[in-house]
């Protein structure tokens, strides 16, 4: 299930919540102070690694095992 983060029109505080794929906010209220006025905001994910170019190894993206 995705992640879709929700700001409060009412507080204006930013919460979580995880919903099926394509879920609006309908039958959500905020956590905070229990508005209903919600807007679903947009959001990127981040993803940690190390680049092998740029640590001195060979290019590419191999997990470095042969």
């Amino acid at each position: 299930m995705p992640l879709y983060e929700y700001e409060c029109s009412a507080c204006g505080r930013r919460f979580e919540v995880l919903q099926s794929l394509g879920s609006g906010s309908k039958g959500l209220t905020c956590p905070h102070c229990r508005g209903t006025a919600l807007e679903k905001m947009l959001s990127t994910f981040a993803a940690a690694g190390q680049d092998r170019a740029a640590a001195g190894g060979e290019g590419g993206c191999g997990s470095g095992f042969t």
